[in-house]
């Protein structure tokens, strides 16, 4: 899937999620904290097509997560794409083809989405303020490029970048402490592997359980049948599920943060009604 779809995805899976956890487990979230764990899940959801890289020098292809930073992270995805292919390269079997690149090869595995998600909850609980703000900003600014994307192609990545530095600061001021860093790697491992999931809705899938092999090759790549796959950036994904995605975020966020902030609007409009009553203005 293109990357819109995969942001989209993993914000729907983190507001649901949370709705789930609400109802059933009791667990509930300030609307900054759902906020912010939803843009981590959906930036965390385009992460693993880092391993796409474009033309650096033009700034010209790649993948959508590619261009977040500008020429910097297509550098980035310039070297993920090459170690992945030198990992394939390494690993792969006989039966395993010829590749001339490594998208859909490291970053698209079960493996390595667990071990970033849980490296980012060590790195946050261990190093505190600079680990947490560095990884808010990183995953904001691609959930940005991710969920708005004509608004970041037109705003530019230097704009990109300090709207997401500003909301990295802001929304570390305002979390509480300990309870918020190791949901951070969390929802970026839950947002990598929604990714996956999603991939494999298409007709090349996705070499989900390497390094264990399946069958006789190391790097087979599992999905639907193609006769029901998704066509990467067709009327099915970019009009059917961009759609479903985006009413289920925001019906499972309105269904959280409407009680939350309507009492709060409510009693704020009656004092000050109040208060413009009995002062006489």
């Amino acid at each position: 899937m293109l990357g819109p779809s995969h942001a989209l995805s993993g914000a729907a899976v983190w507001a649901g999620g949370s709705l789930a956890l609400a109802q059933f487990a009791g667990f509930h979230q300030t609307p900054l904290q759902l906020a912010v764990g939803t843009a981590m899940c959906a930036g965390g959801a385009l992460m693993p097509d880092l391993d796409l890289s474009g033309r650096v020098t033009s700034r010209q292809g790649g993948a959508t997560v590619a261009h977040t930073f500008g020429v910097f992270s297509l550098f980035l995805a310039e070297v993920i794409e090459k170690v992945s292919l030198g990992v394939y390269d390494v690993t792969k079997t006989s039966r395993d083809p010829h590749r001339d690149n490594g998208h859909r090869t490291l970053t698209h595995t079960l493996v390595f989405n667990v071990a970033v998600g849980a490296g980012v909850s060590a790195l946050c609980t261990e190093f505190g303020k600079t680990a947490v703000i560095a990884v808010l900003f990183f995953t904001f600014a691609m959930a940005l490029r991710g969920l708005f994307v004509k608004w970041a192609q037109r705003a530019g990545w230097l704009i990109v970048t300090l709207v997401s530095a500003g909301a990295a600061f802001f929304a570390y001021e305002r979390l509480p402490g300990g309870r918020g860093y190791p949901v951070l790697g969390v929802a970026i491992g839950v947002g990598g592997i929604v990714h996956l999931l999603g991939d494999m809705l298409t007709r090349h899938g996705c070499p989900l359980l390497w390094p264990f092999p399946v069958g006789r090759r190391m790097w087979r790549c599992l999905g639907v049948p193609d006769s029901v796959s998704v066509k990467v950036g067709g009327k099915v994904e970019v009009y059917v599920l961009r759609t479903t995605f985006a009413l289920a975020t925001l019906a499972a966020v309105g269904y959280l943060v409407v009680p939350v902030v309507l009492p709060a609007s409510a009693h704020a409009w009656i004092a000050h009604t109040v208060f413009a009553t009995t002062s006489g203005k």
